[in-house]
């Protein structure tokens, strides 16, 4: 079984549903196990500041998909809750980034892992300490110490 985190954010349409919804239906899935979710936390947005705070999360699953049928899932997972792709970050029903695969590194067309903007980003670092705090990130630190370099005073608590 591979170990895989995916990080969830929504800011259309009763975010914290949409999360629980995408959580339902990777719990559901047939080559899932093992669903782990940490808390749950609103975050300004990325990007353009014209839109709704998002809430956002971090999943840590058992899978035995590989990376690109996992990617598919997700990607039908956000479909399937009308994801629409207007601009560049920004607002969404559902994104769910493929953050980690096990420990490696995948560099294609579709898939970049570990995820680019993962160790900038205070609302994926946060609730991966949720999960998984002694994890060695590829910087070498744990998501618990990386988490200390991070500004998250903007990050609330749900």
């Amino acid at each position: 079984m591979n170990e895989a985190f995916i990080g969830l954010g929504s800011n259309l349409e009763t975010p914290l549903a949409q999360l629980k919804q995408a959580l339902i239906q990777l719990e559901q899935h047939s080559d899932i196990s093992e669903l782990a979710v940490s808390s749950f936390y609103g975050s300004k947005p990325v990007g353009p500041q014209d839109q709704p705070d998002f809430i956002n999360a971090v999943a840590k699953i058992k899978t035995s998909l590989a990376p690109i049928p996992l990617l598919d899932l997700l990607q039908s997972i956000e479909q399937n809750q009308r994801r629409v792709r207007e601009r560049h970050w920004g607002p969404r029903t559902l994104d769910l980034d493929l953050l980690r695969y096990n420990n490696e590194k995948i560099d294609m067309e579709r898939l970049i892992v570990p995820h680019r903007f993962m160790l900038e980003r205070g609302f994926v670092i946060k609730p991966m300490a949720d999960l998984a705090p002694d994890l060695i990130l590829e910087n070498g630190s744990t998501v618990m110490q990386h988490l200390s370099t991070l500004d998250t005073s903007d990050l609330v608590l749900l």
